[in-house]
């Protein structure tokens, strides 16, 4: 996105805001009624998650050539405007746009700087349609889109967050055929009953096109650089209790007690020639299919509706299949820049293997606690825990990876702080093995701002 296209949308978001409140002083979100009802609308959202962070960092990080232990580093993790409506009883349009990982290394990490999105980007551009007016039955839709397969945090509502991040692992092609996980696709979504489904054929994007040099061809599984095929994916929920409401397509993390959820979840994603090996080098190029499933239970619910108290809990069990011997390190916003040694590239810094071929199990459990708990300007707090347990085929042995924390919910998931430790484990090159050698340790301070 070019200087000149920010500069307008920028002006057109303040034009918006300015009009809300002045027509409506005492406004407490910003949104326009078309028509009596309110039935037709036009919103806008604003989020900005920043990040103060401390990192050991994992034997052999350098940043910008010099050597380094740990890091400290100030970012924005995430900062995005929504800007979406019903038009008509028919017809639903969703934009977003915003910018994701800016820290001081913006710029230098190629996952700030590729190919597919330049410093703020779209990231949803999609229209809707509903087939029946009074109906969840059918949404049919086609753009720029999150609307994913394989599991809820495929899709997450991150103004919504349990924890301190959502579970990235889940999001299984980000930033390889993908746009931080969304691709152009068309899908049919909706609500059978208590049945909620979503189904959608993507067009991904080729692995030459993400900013990133491609690895090339070897023994172990990587992204096809030859050929395109389309990618198809399911997502299904039985709701046992409390329906969830999709007024957008991102699915909730947690309702603070504002509903009764009890899901059973699954879902897929399958391409086609996807990825590619070489045994040796002048052996016939192998093609492999990526497919992945998931299947799961999410609970969220009040505890004392008197107090405020709830729980929210999820158990999920994963299987990727990207081809033999498939593994990427990924870093959350990377504070590092190379490492040096018998490490794989590209695991510096905060890096772990979150992506392989094999196996993972995810958990993640948090208590809310009485309402106004520190007092009625002040909120209260929701601790919590997870856990990312993966058995990739080219690790050594399980990994697994925790994190604990608390979120200060000053005023729900519209303003909140959230403290997080996370313990996670570094691994040597051995051969095509990768063998564990300790644990690394982040703490973790995020500011949450959405309205």
């Amino acid at each position: 996105m070019n200087r000149m296209t920010f500069q307008l949308l920028i002006g057109a978001f303040v034009l918006l805001i300015s009009t809300a409140y002045s027509q409506t002083p005492n406004v407490s979100e910003m949104k326009w009624k078309l028509n009596e009802s309110g039935s037709e609308y036009l919103k806008v959202t604003f989020l900005n998650q920043i990040w103060l962070r401390y990192d050991q960092s994992n034997p052999g990080t350098h940043v910008l050539g010099e050597p380094v232990d740990n890091t400290f580093d100030i970012g924005l993790r995430r900062t995005r405007i929504q800007f979406y409506g019903q038009l008509t009883d028919h017809v639903f349009f969703y934009t977003q746009f915003g910018q994701n990982n800016f820290n001081y290394l913006a710029g230098q990490n190629a996952t700030n700087t590729g190919n597919r999105k330049f410093q703020v980007f779209f990231h949803d551009a999609l229209g809707e349609y509903k087939v029946w007016k009074d109906k969840d039955r059918l949404f049919l839709g086609s753009g720029l889109t999150i609307t994913n397969g394989l599991s809820r945090f495929s899709q997450p509502s991150i103004g919504t967050i349990l924890t301190l991040d959502v579970p990235v692992f889940a999001q299984a092609t980000v930033d390889q055929t993908d746009e931080f996980s969304r691709k152009l696709s068309v899908y049919a979504r909706g609500q059978v009953g208590k049945l909620d489904y979503r189904v959608v054929l993507s067009d991904p994007f080729p692995i030459t096109s993400n900013g990133v040099q491609a690895p090339p061809l070897s023994a172990n599984a990587t992204f096809s650089q030859r050929g395109q095929h389309k990618q198809y994916q399911g997502f299904f929920a039985y709701n046992i209790f409390d329906k969830e409401s999709h007024s957008v397509h991102y699915m909730t993390g947690t309702y603070l007690g504002k509903k009764k959820v009890l899901n059973i979840e699954g879902g897929f994603i399958t391409q086609q020639k996807a990825m590619w090996s070489q045994e040796a080098l002048f052996s016939d190029t192998l093609y492999h299919n990526v497919n992945l499933w998931s299947l799961a239970v999410f609970y969220d619910a009040p505890i004392n509706q008197q107090k405020g108290t709830a729980l929210s809990a999820y158990l999920g069990y994963f299987d990727y299949d990207f081809g033999k011997g498939y593994l990427r390190y990924n870093g959350i916003m990377n504070p590092a820049t190379s490492i040096v040694g018998p490490y794989l590239q590209g695991s510096q810094g905060n890096a772990f293997p979150m992506f392989g071929t094999g196996s993972a199990i995810y958990a993640q459990v948090g208590y809310l606690l009485k309402e106004d708990l520190l007092g009625e300007e002040h909120g209260t707090l929701l601790p919590y825990a997870s856990l990312m347990s993966a058995d990739w085929d080219r690790l050594s042995g399980r990994m697994n990876v925790v994190d604990l924390g608390v979120n200060w919910l000053i005023k729900g998931h519209n303003a909140k702080l959230t403290l997080n430790y996370q313990n996670r484990p570094y691994y040597e090159l051995q051969g095509n093995d990768l063998v564990k050698k300790g644990n690394r340790g982040q703490v973790l301070l995020q500011y949450q701002i959405f309205f």
